[in-house]
């Protein structure tokens, strides 16, 4: 698995996060491990990281990875469960959050994980396993209105209908089972010039709208706010406008003392700050860094501290 510990942004991550070198910290998505050994190599003997990953094979590896590290507990559970997490632990605050919202490089590489398009695999898409329904049902059994939807809102692709379209012509010769067979299809009705960026767009517009990703974002980020120190810091990286955006907007809310309209001579929303951005502008990867990792070409890290 060595080839799959690349972290993204993983200094700025650190110089945004860890601010109590004895405090408790929580990575919400820890895959292979490559920001909670960041993390750990920063930290005190008398720290604490917990964390979680809801996909079984980066849970297995990072718990075997770090088992010999007291400081260290992974929960294979989905990161909005910080919550319930913390209640278990006994824990009433972080002193730093992290999640990095990224697909793993082995998940997008292998063909087992049934998130790529480059070799044959079944099309799956799910980052649980446990969910009932996976890609195959959607592109098998929702309408081509459903599929062209989801598509243009989740992938921001405009050539969705038409897409959608062939899709559903396809099925009724053979039902669509492999990731190859979805590339073959748009292939067919996609010029060169755009074919991989427009596969990258309809499987990126599936894996999200299965594993309700945007929902399950904004109930972490709720939570995660509600849940740390004063002084601690919530460090998000995201790979897509539309989770950017998320971000951006939760924590510009939580910033803000009041959300009366402009009009009222006195604020009667009693709202108060919670978070003070860190980051106005989005951080993003070196050249250098994308030169070295592919994957971080689209990252944005946003980080913020509670007041």
């Amino acid at each position: 698995m060595s080839n799959y510990h690349i972290p993204v942004l993983l200094d700025e991550s650190l110089d945004y996060l860890v601010g109590n070198k004895s405090g408790i910290y929580f990575d919400g998505t820890v895959g292979f491990g490559g920001h909670s050994r960041g993390i750990l190599n920063l930290l005190n003997k008398d720290a604490q990281l917990i964390t979680t990953d809801v996909d079984t094979v980066a849970f297995e590896h990072s718990r075997k990875k770090f088992s010999h590290d007291s400081r260290f507990k992974i929960y294979n559970f989905n990161f909005h469960k910080i919550d319930f997490i913390a209640k278990v632990e006994s824990i009433k605050a972080f002193d730093g959050v992290i999640a990095d919202l990224g697909v793993s490089s082995y998940q997008l590489d292998s063909p087992s994980a049934g998130f790529t398009y480059r070799q044959d695999a079944k099309l799956d898409l799910r980052l649980d396993k446990t969910i009932a329904v996976n890609a195959a049902d959607i592109i098998n059994s929702f309408s081509a209105e459903e599929i062209a939807d989801i598509i243009f809102k989740y992938g921001e692709e405009k050539n969705s209908r038409k897409i959608a379209s062939s899709i559903c012509k396809s099925r009724v010769q053979k039902k669509i089972e492999t990731t190859l067979e979805l590339y073959k299809i748009i292939s067919e009705i996609t010029s060169p010039k755009y074919l991989v960026k427009t596969l990258s767009r309809v499987f990126q517009a599936l894996r999200i709208y299965l594993n309700d990703e945007l929902n399950i974002l904004k109930s972490f980020i709720n939570k995660a706010v509600e849940l740390l120190a004063q002084g601690g810091r919530i460090v998000i990286l995201s790979y897509h406008s539309l989770e950017d955006r998320i971000i951006k907007d939760a924590f510009k809310l939580e910033a803000l003392d009041c959300i009366c309209p402009k009009d009222f001579p006195v604020c009667r929303c009693e709202k108060k700050s919670r978070l003070k951005i860190l980051t106005r502008k989005p951080i993003i990867p070196s050249a250098e860094e994308v030169a070295r990792n592919s994957h971080a070409r689209s990252a944005k890290l946003r980080a913020a501290e509670r007041l």
